[in-house]
């Protein structure tokens, strides 16, 4: 069985394509996950490294689009790697290895410095002390509550990636600024750009940033992503981008 009826989801994203199992109640992944899978941009044949995996939605989103020479997934909470493990099975993806540690620990296993060609992280989005907590153990972690917070994610980024090698990142568009500060500290200078709005008009929410390891300061703001229009349905483009169409045709949030 896949999933266990009794604890679990069986999920399944791009027009039925991948099939991810998640916890019932616990951390489960976003659209802002499946956002940054479509965004980065990792050359086919790459080695790649997803920081903060969950279970595993960005790896094995990058592991069927770009057919890359191997992912590593790493996940500091053990249930969220297990399942990421699994997922990665259950996609046929034989490349894929999860790694259990804490990506503040520099000698995690068969986690090399400066031996990857891209590396994506979806770092919590709320600064620790910020905001109402969850009484969810898993998703207190996952939104860095006593975990990993942004600069710890950029700087595991910057000492896993190999020279010129690309990062992408998935954060709240309110601490842009700060992330960009953050980046540039630790020889990661952003490259691409791309704000996600909820609908046209309003501010945006999201933002999507692609960096390279000791890059040139060029940098390109791509149009923005608007996500749903003034009915509340699923824009074209990112109907197109989900490939799938809820039973009520509006966003889920």
């Amino acid at each position: 069985m896949a999933a266990d009826q009794r604890h679990e989801t069986l999920d399944t994203i791009l027009g039925g394509a991948l099939s991810l199992v998640q916890p019932l109640a616990g951390y489960r992944f976003s659209i802002d996950s499946i956002l940054l899978g479509h965004f980065a941009r990792p050359r086919v044949g790459a080695r790649i490294l997803d920081l903060g995996a969950g279970c595993g939605v960005v790896s094995i989103m990058l592991g069927k689009l770009y057919r890359p020479r191997e992912i590593v997934a790493l996940e500091v909470q053990p249930e969220l790697a297990a399942l990421a493990s699994r997922n990665g099975a259950l996609n046929g993806l034989p490349h894929m290895t999860t790694v259990c540690a804490d990506l503040r620990d520099s000698t995690a296993g068969r986690v090399t410095a400066a031996s990857f060609n891209y590396v994506v992280a979806n770092p919590p989005f709320r600064a620790h002390g910020r905001g109402r907590e969850s009484p969810n153990l898993s998703r207190r972690i996952a939104r860095g509550d006593g975990g990993a917070e942004l600069c710890d994610f950029v700087m595991a980024a910057s000492r896993y990636a190999a020279h010129r090698a690309g990062v992408a990142l998935v954060f709240t568009a309110s601490r842009t600024a700060e992330l960009i500060t953050v980046l540039k500290s630790q020889s990661l200078e952003p490259k691409r750009i791309r704000f996600v709005h909820p609908r046209a008009g309003m501010p945006a929410s999201t933002v999507l940033v692609e960096a390279r390891k000791r890059g040139g300061i060029e940098v390109a703001i791509d149009p923005p992503l608007i996500l749903a229009t003034e009915r509340g349905e699923y824009s074209e483009e990112a109907r197109r981008l989900l490939l799938m169409q809820p039973a009520d045709g509006k966003p889920h949030a």
